[in-house]
């Protein structure tokens, strides 16, 4: 390369004084005798051209530096972990507010520092902070994970659909905008071969309260319970239900984990069922558990199972890539049930 160097920068003496014709002739040679690139060619020969070495540049000194990962850190953990794209200008508008209620300690520079700061430069400062808690999550313990293998896992292609008492269940919560303090939830459950619904609003995702709203809707069903099938939630996976399935001779399965297809009969029966009746505002009031609870033990079962026909899957196959799908003629859920 030290030789090409020498031989190309003699050959740009002539190639800067040359025209167009002259030009191609010496790019022509060059190629032949050195066998580089023609485009490298060409601007290793234009007047641009940087032959001597500038040497190593010194290294720009970091605008932020680790003094300002710490208040970053917990400015971030403050506004509920946003990405840089949403902490960026809650930074230029919020920080000197926390600053005034001792919220945080910062200094004048630090502040301007971070007011300045960029969505990408946050998000890298915080990397290590996110990787680590990520970490934690990952290995962190879970709740009975010997009873979550004791309890076998079952996906929605197993399903018996012709089979009555098979019950899939799954809880809806009423938190609103935010998962703060404790809010009601709907524990509803759906016969997978009639579609039979059943639903009851419990304060908050205790074991022992899940439970007891289990047992009060089992008493409502027509049918008798074969097998339940909730989710991975701990308000179902917990040994109050587990020993009450052995007592009555359940079979108890459950979804995998943030697979809700796997419960998709239940799924389903959420929009049209509750959200669209009660809607997505927060319910966290003692009345208000009263009064869902009286609309779903009277008028909306009663609409809902007697009034309202749903049609059942009856083959499902896939031709040439498509999946073609036949349906059963639309039926309440008590018609299946009385024959």
């Amino acid at each position: 390369m030290h030789s090409r160097k020498q031989y190309l920068k003699e050959v740009q003496k002539d190639y800067l004084k040359a025209g167009k014709k002259e030009k191609i002739k010496l790019l022509n040679e060059a190629q032949k005798r050195t066998d580089l690139n023609r485009k490298y060619l060409t601007r290793r020969l234009s007047a641009k051209t940087r032959w001597e070495s500038l040497g190593r540049r010194l290294a720009r000194p970091p605008e932020y530096g680790r003094d300002l990962i710490a208040p970053l850190v917990k400015t971030w953990d403050i506004f509920d972990c946003p990405c840089g794209q949403r902490l960026a200008p809650l930074l230029k508008t919020e920080l000197d507010r926390l600053r005034q209620m001792s919220e945080i300690t910062l200094t004048d520079c630090q502040t301007a520092k971070l007011k300045t700061m960029c969505p990408k430069t946050i998000d890298t400062l915080l990397a290590h902070e996110k990787e680590v808690r990520h970490l934690n999550l990952k290995y962190q313990k879970k709740n009975n994970p010997l009873l979550y293998q004791k309890i076998p896992t079952k996906m929605s292609h197993e399903w018996d659909r012709e089979t009555f008492g098979q019950i899939q269940i799954d809880a809806v919560e009423h938190c609103g905008q935010t998962t703060a303090g404790e809010y009601l939830n709907t524990i509803t459950h759906t016969d997978i071969a009639s579609h039979w619904w059943e639903s009851e609003a419990v304060m908050g995702k205790g074991q022992q309260r899940t439970f007891q709203a289990i047992k009060n809707c089992r008493e409502l069903f027509p049918i008798g319970w074969n097998e339940i099938h909730p989710d991975n939630g701990s308000s179902f996976i917990n040994y109050f239900l587990y020993d009450f399935t052995k007592e009555e001779k359940l079979e108890f399965s459950r979804s995998r984990p943030n697979r809700k297809n796997d419960n998709c009969f239940v799924e389903q029966k959420n929009s049209q069922n509750i959200r669209k009746h009660v809607g997505h505002v927060r319910y966290d009031t003692k009345k208000e558990q009263e009064v869902l609870n009286d609309l779903y033990r009277n008028e909306l079962r009663l609409y809902k199972n007697f009034f309202q026909p749903v049609m059942r899957l009856e083959t499902k196959e896939r031709l040439k890539g498509h999946i073609y799908r036949k349906y059963q003629k639309a039926k309440t859920p008590k018609r299946p049930i009385n024959g």
